[in-house]
């Protein structure tokens, strides 16, 4: 691949601030890294308060020193690898797993790369403040014509996997790596508070994939809430959070045990009270997990967790074989990514696309940015 010795990227200079399209010099690949062109990179729906009020909000999450090149889901082909680099070449269609760590530390050596206290998201936020360094060696985001990223980062995609799709990885991932940490498959009942939004749709396509005979989904819009239904009518059955509630709605779907596992795709602007509802809903022994980060201070009856040998988990992330394992069954057909819809703009309309997302068709929405 004949490789330039310039891009173009999407740069922001202050907090809040548009983006500017400017000319940067070609990232150079370490022995262990790999260039990526970038063909689609995705946008999530909050990204518009995370370039405006991160700083404010979280200031012991930095983001990367300004100026700086954002973009969390990076899709593309491999333009060239670090001479060390084994298994991976050019030409290669690959998805980028911004998940960065440190990798020598006890939980890298461990394989927990997301314990690492200099995990960060590539072209995104850190998690403390050692993610500063992280930064420094990977500065590039998805929002550029190339980037550098670790080998180990790398998921390779099907062809029948467009990279548009690919680059909505990220948050079907999220929820994918909620599943493998309940166990979920054949037999058990989910529920997922926020089932039509961008983590929820993930819960449902990949709760299907591996096989869960029920999934119980709750939202606000009616009209969402069918439409899911419709993917899976005889798996799937919803509950809008304007009937009553969500405790009732599980009990009643499960002879009055409860569900096998709970995924809360709620974000910080929804209500606690549905988040403790789909704790009540869970049966004996069942499993928790939040991955929407409801805001504030929850108060959560421990005593009640405890005598009913229930768990609780916070899932940041996914790791690259979770990646990979996903790609894999996009290829064989189990994991249907074609109900997303994709809107798509050129980088240099990086600004509008960030300003526009909120005018969404609930998770089915799938923002890309083509670099």
């Amino acid at each position: 691949m004949n490789i330039p010795t310039t891009m173009t990227a999407a740069r922001m200079h202050a907090v809040g601030s548009a983006m500017k399209i400017e000319t940067l010099e070609m990232p150079k690949p370490g022995d262990m890294d790999v260039l990526v062109r970038v063909k689609a990179c995705g946008i999530v729906p909050n990204l518009h308060n995370i370039l405006a009020n991160w700083p404010t909000w979280f200031p012991h999450m930095p983001q990367p020193p300004l100026p700086a090149v954002f973009g969390l889901d990076p899709a593309g082909e491999i333009a060239a690898v670090g001479k060390g680099v084994r298994g991976l070449k050019s030409g290669d269609r690959v998805y980028v797993n911004p998940g960065r760590s440190c990798g020598t530390c006890r939980h890298c050596r461990h394989g927990d790369h997301i314990s690492c206290r200099h995990y960060a998201f590539q072209g995104y936020f850190g998690f403390s403040t050692e993610a500063l360094q992280t930064f420094d060696d990977y500065p590039i985001g998805g929002l550029s014509e190339y980037m550098v990223a670790p080998a180990s980062a790398i998921v390779t995609i099907p062809d029948n996997m467009t990279f548009d799709q690919a680059a909505r990885l990220g948050y079907m991932g999220t929820a994918y790596s909620a599943l493998k940490k309940v166990k979920a498959g054949p037999g058990d009942t989910i529920l997922v508070n926020g089932v039509s939004g961008t983590l929820g749709i993930g819960g449902v396509v990949f709760g299907l994939a591996l096989g869960v005979n029920k999934i119980l989904g709750t939202g606000r819009d009616r009209k969402l809430l069918e439409e899911i239904k419709a993917l899976a009518p005889n798996r799937i059955e919803v509950f809008s959070i304007d009937d009553g509630s969500v405790t009732d709605f599980a009990h009643a779907h499960t002879d009055g045990e409860g569900v096998d596992a709970f995924i809360d795709c709620l974000g910080p602007g929804a209500k606690q009270e549905t988040f403790l509802q789909g704790l009540r809903g869970l049966r004996r022994g069942g499993i928790a997990v939040d991955i929407g980060a409801v805001a504030g201070d929850v108060p959560i009856d421990i005593h009640w967790l405890m005598d009913h040998n229930q768990r609780l988990y916070g899932s940041a992330w996914f790791t690259a074989q979770e990646g990979q394992e996903m790609a894999d069954m996009v290829a064989s057909g189990v994991a249907d990514f074609s109900i997303l819809e994709t809107q798509s703009f050129p980088l240099a309309d990086v600004n509008t696309a960030i300003s526009g997302i909120a005018q969404r068709h609930g998770g089915f929405s799938n923002y890309v940015i083509h670099p």
